[in-house]
């Protein structure tokens, strides 16, 4: 092979609690399923954070609400992107075997995501992943795949 590489085999000679650890992580990488859910749960508790800091998964402070806004709104007047609590409540996530998806089923929801400029709806950006994410979501696929191999 031409360039730079790096060649395994995995094979048994006799060692059999090896070809079975392998086995035990192939079979848990067929389906991730459990994994897909324990981030899931990870990401509902991570963005319910964002809430209550008012930030984007950057940290970013979210746009103040406007003034005019401010004295429409009945409760919850100083919290950005809170009346009742119904956006943070509609997140939710479907884990599957080989996949997970996270949001919200709430139209609104694009609204503040990306704004609206003709409503002069600023972008305030509350679904993603942040670096802590990212970390985190590394730590649970640590622990999911040594959980295999430990059977």
């Amino acid at each position: 092979m031409a360039g730079s590489s790096i060649s395994l085999e995995y094979r048994t000679i006799g060692d059999r609690e090896v070809s079975r650890a392998f086995e035990r992580l192939v079979r848990a990488g067929k389906n991730t399923q459990t994994l897909s859910a324990d981030i899931g749960e990870y990401l509902l508790s991570s963005h319910e954070q964002r809430f209550i800091d008012q930030e984007s998964p950057e940290g970013e402070p979210w746009e103040p609400l406007s003034e005019t806004y401010k004295k429409r709104k009945r409760k919850n007047r100083d919290k950005v992107l809170i009346r009742d609590a119904d956006l943070k409540d509609a997140l939710s996530y479907n884990a599957q075997s080989e996949s997970l998806e996270f949001g919200t089923n709430r139209i609104y929801g694009a609204t503040h995501q990306f704004g609206d400029d003709g409503r002069n709806i600023p972008a305030r950006p509350f679904i993603g992943i942040s670096g802590d994410d990212e970390t985190e979501i590394l730590l649970l696929a640590d622990d999911y795949l040594f959980s295999a191999l430990e059977g």
